[in-house]
């Protein structure tokens, strides 16, 4: 399957790898959303907690209004799902078998008359 755009992702289970000209691609109509939100929610399919919590930090790394509470006291064992909420800060990690890899990103809104989005699942090393 050919990935040229977010909504291809849609469908899939796991994130796909992606070259570099997907990369720029993809992120550039990501980052078209994410401007355009009020906050964002990421949810995160990891087989390990370190997975998780550094797809996490390179997300905060790459834009500095996404910022989460302390992350260092996160922990799991196991495939785990992240899920962390930039209007609150929180971030929540749990254990949970039969995910797939990778990271969805929702741009969410402050009016109920936008309609949430989610794209993913993107590669957990996409913001690095």
């Amino acid at each position: 399957m050919e990935i040229n755009q977010l909504h291809d992702l849609n469908s899939l289970r796991s994130a796909p790898q992606l070259n570099k000209l997907q990369i720029k691609k993809l992120l550039e109509e990501l980052e078209e959303n994410i401007f355009n939100a009020d906050w964002i929610t990421i949810g995160i399919m990891a087989p390990s907690d370190l997975d998780a919590i550094a797809a996490l930090k390179s997300i905060s790394k790459k834009y500095a209004s996404i910022k989460f509470s302390d992350k260092e006291p996160l922990a799991a064992n196991g495939s785990v799902f992240l899920k962390g909420n930039q209007k609150t800060g929180n971030v929540f990690i749990r254990s949970e078998n039969g995910l797939g890899v990778g990271i969805l990103l929702t741009c969410q809104y402050d009016h109920e008359s936008r309609e949430a989005n989610t794209f993913g699942p993107l590669p957990l090393d996409f913001f690095n």
